[in-house]
């Protein structure tokens, strides 16, 4: 009973960081079907910048609250720079080119941005792990909790909900259903698609930011985090179906369940069972298990 409530909890606080993650990316592909590498970098960029946070705050003896958010400020800050400066700067001279190359250009920008960290960090690693341990554990039945991975849980829920709110009862969703569906057709009717172009990089961007800022306590800030986080987050869109926030959701609570089950019975297929699941549902599902419909053109 304890080693099956572990793997519970493991895995929905497991799920709970790559859904912050994917979501972003997932937002990005449905609406722009850019396949965003970069997306790993903004990763990287908030866990330095909520590093960097966590210094500030430390040393200035504020309170642990005041501290935890600045340091998601920081790094939804540095996503919304780093998106802006993105999207009109570089991925707005490739629209319309072929898919293969808009990859590559977003390949080229994150190794970019891997040396923009060095530039601005050096190499060295950073510990941020001040939030977690303000927080403290609770303790239910045998079950040892960190709080700080509970809030983590509850921004993720969050997060699914305002997503969900935002896409079906809100002008902005609307339009973005639209654009998704057709974008020339919104075009025609007269949507302004290149302006909804540029606020869904930015929110992805800092939704990505935002996955670096609330894990930076519980890893190890170092290079090449980007490499790592991007990989997983694409498994998850994958499995889930790319373009689709219930999918990235779903998708995140199958690896993060898959996971923390290995972890905690067959620790030695630890990476491999994320990699052996996408595999599955890729066979069955080839699209993932929410692919959107496709407009057919005569």
């Amino acid at each position: 009973m304890l080693t099956a409530s572990a793997i519970l909890t493991d895995g929905l606080v497991y799920a709970a960081y790559l859904f912050i993650v994917a979501i972003g990316l997932t937002l990005i592909f449905g609406v722009m079907k850019i396949l965003n590498v970069a997306h790993g970098s903004f990763y990287a960029f908030g866990a330095y910048g909520a590093a960097t946070a966590v210094g500030i705050y430390t040393n200035a003896d504020w309170p642990a609250a005041i501290g935890f958010l600045l340091m998601l400020a920081m790094g939804m800050a540095i996503g919304l720079v780093l998106g802006i400066i993105l999207e009109r700067g570089i991925l707005r001279l490739v629209y319309g080119k072929d898919e293969v190359i808009i990859v590559l250009v977003t390949y080229a920008t994150f190794l970019i941005l891997e040396d923009v960290i060095v530039l601005i960090w050096g190499p060295q690693s950073y510990a941020a792990y001040q939030p977690m341990v303000s927080a403290g554990n609770i303790e239910i039945g045998e079950l040892v909790l960190s709080n700080y991975d509970i809030v983590l849980v509850a921004i993720a829920a969050l997060l699914a909900g305002l997503a969900y709110w935002a896409l079906k009862f809100t002008r902005y969703g609307r339009l973005l259903t639209t654009v998704i569906f057709d974008r020339e057709t919104a075009a025609a009717f007269g949507v302004n698609v290149t302006l909804v172009y540029t606020v869904t990089f930015v929110i992805g961007a800092m939704l990505g930011a935002l996955g670096g800022a609330v894990m930076a306590p519980k890893i190890a800030v170092t290079l090449g985090i980007g490499v790592e986080v991007i990989v997983l987050a694409f498994a998850v869109v994958a499995i889930g179906g790319m373009g689709s926030i219930e999918g990235a959701l779903v998708g995140a609570l199958i690896v993060g369940i898959c996971r923390a089950a290995a972890v905690h019975l067959v620790p030695q297929i630890e990476l491999f069972v994320i990699y052996g699941v996408m595999a599955l549902v890729l066979v069955v599902r080839p699209y993932g298990l929410f692919v959107r419909a496709q407009p057919r053109k005569i």
